[in-house]
């Protein structure tokens, strides 16, 4: 639940005393979620779940409540560890609730550090958006944290199953439109359905894991000048324990209605470069669907506008075709540039998946995408099994349903044919981007902080082959419209 939005719910009459104490302690009123009422100090926060049922739990019993007090903790201090302090008992004074007093427990809070009110993500994406160093690093930990979960036992589509119902029974109550719900659980089952064995052979290759669950903007911060995920969901180790591209799909649909699609593809394509799990592809419109009708019913049940929330959930069960692209050129010829450019508008949410050869050899080589390699690392052996790799990748991600660009120089002209035939039937489109020698070289000098590892001199060694554009389109990327031409030769 998103802990920075004011919504106007109200906190149980029994925990009023509870809230007022907190209220004194903190000095101001608190942030309230359906769930839950924050309490935000000076330095500390305070974190009280109120004594309610919803379809999805039941905190009216203490404790369910100090369990669930005691699970956040353990859970986020795994991703957190310094943002989360203890639980502390919430005891009866003689003049009214005191925290950690003698007397008889009462309730439980989670006290945890204060966090800047500029510092959440969702308040950062609403003053300016988030740079894209951010997005980079937000997909980087997001990477880290699921390759850090040991697999899970959990029957996916079951699960997902029991989700989708859980949240149309909510989202039914919430008062969206009974017609609408009926067709779009006709059609997510329909699709789950269709996806079942995709789902059970992901379970049975680890990709299902304890996650965070809950992992929107909202649950994102900067903390201690890191990207920081915090307050997963812990009432539930069902609704947990899900599909790695699950928990991811929360984050992309999130800021694919915020920011819009090129935040919500910058993230998923440095999510893949560091982790690639290109078999989640074929069950994104599911899993965002599902993410953005959650959204939905939080929403209508707050009072505030659901309906882009249920046109996306609704949209994404009906994704457009994939389409395969590939796009050459010298080292500096702005191939990677353009390639995020129209990566955004191709294919199914949040866009094209974009292999840079670049960063598969770094992937390879088992080093972050802008670490140097060395000269010896260039080996024809190497660039053959990188060559390899873009090909298979390209035929996986194809397979899936989504939409691809292929990202390398393609002077080779095996490697032109050999991601040309992968294409199968999808419609293919191969570009070159030509530019001046001088032009190329000053952009490869200008390069900081890129996957790239080529050189000026490389460069130069590469212009005395000639290569050309051969049977593909030459664009010239000097042409400050070549992105522009280039997506609308392509349908989307």
């Amino acid at each position: 639940m998103d802990q920075r939005e004011a919504v106007p719910l109200s906190i149980p009459t029994e925990q009023q005393p509870i809230a007022a104490l907190l209220s004194r302690l903190s000095g101001s009123a608190p942030i309230e979620t359906p769930l839950s009422a924050v309490f935000v100090g000076a330095d500390t926060a305070w974190k009280l779940r109120k004594s309610v049922r919803l379809p999805f739990i039941d905190f009216t019993h203490l404790p369910t409540r100090a369990l669930a007090a005691q699970r956040e903790l353990e859970l986020n201090r795994a991703w957190a560890p310094t943002l989360y302090r203890d639980v502390i008992a919430v005891t009866e004074g003689a003049q009214g609730p005191e925290l950690g007093g003698n007397g008889r427990v009462i309730d439980h809070v989670v006290r945890m550090a204060r966090v800047a009110e500029g510092d959440f993500l969702d308040v950062r994406a609403t003053q300016g958006g988030l740079s894209p160093e951010l997005l980079d690093g937000l997909a980087d930990m997001v990477a880290a944290m699921h390759d850090a979960l040991p697999p899970a036992d959990n029957n996916d589509l079951a699960a997902l199953l029991r989700v989708t119902r859980g949240n149309l029974a909510t989202a039914r109550v919430a008062g969206l439109p009974q017609a609408r719900m009926s067709a779009w659980e006709a059609a997510v089952e329909a699709r789950l359905a269709a996806h079942a064995t995709d789902l059970a052979q992901r379970d049975a290759a680890g990709f299902v894991r304890r996650c965070h669950g809950d992992l929107h903007l909202g649950n994102l911060c900067l903390f201690d000048g890191k990207p920081t995920a915090f307050d997963a969901l812990e009432f539930s180790e069902d609704m947990a324990t899900i599909d790695t591209g699950y928990d991811l799909a929360f984050l992309l649909m999130d800021l694919d209605l915020r920011l819009g699609r090129a935040a919500a593809n910058r993230v998923m394509n440095r999510y893949l470069a560091r982790r690639p799990d290109f078999g989640m592809l074929g069950l994104m419109p599911i899993f965002l669907s599902l993410r953005a009708l959650i959204r939905a019913h939080v929403y209508g049940n707050s009072g505030r506008d659901w309906r882009p929330y249920l046109d996306y959930a609704e949209a994404m069960l009906a994704p457009p075709p994939p389409v395969a692209v590939a796009i050459g050129g010298l080292p500096g010829s702005g191939k990677s540039t353009i390639a995020r450019a129209i990566a955004p508008l191709l294919g199914p949410a949040p866009g094209a998946v974009v292999l840079r050869s670049d960063e598969i050899r770094k992937r390879l080589a088992g080093v972050p995408p802008e670490q140097r390699l060395p000269e010896s690392a260039y080996t024809q052996a190497s660039s053959r099994a990188v060559a390899e790799t873009l090909v298979a990748d390209f035929t996986t991600v194809l397979r899936a349903g989504h939409a691809v660009i292929a990202d390398q120089t393609f002077i080779d002209p095996a490697t032109r044919a050999a991601v040309q035939r992968a294409s199968g039937d999808v419609p293919f489109f191969g570009f070159w981007l030509s530019a001046p020698p001088d032009v190329l070289r000053a952009r490869v000098a200008a390069r900081h902080g890129d996957s790239s590892d080529a050189t000026v001199a490389v460069l130069n060694l590469m212009l005395q082959s000639a290569p050309n554009a051969g049977n593909w389109q030459e664009i010239d990327s000097t042409d400050p419209a070549a992105s522009h031409v280039i997506a609308t030769s392509l349908p989307h």
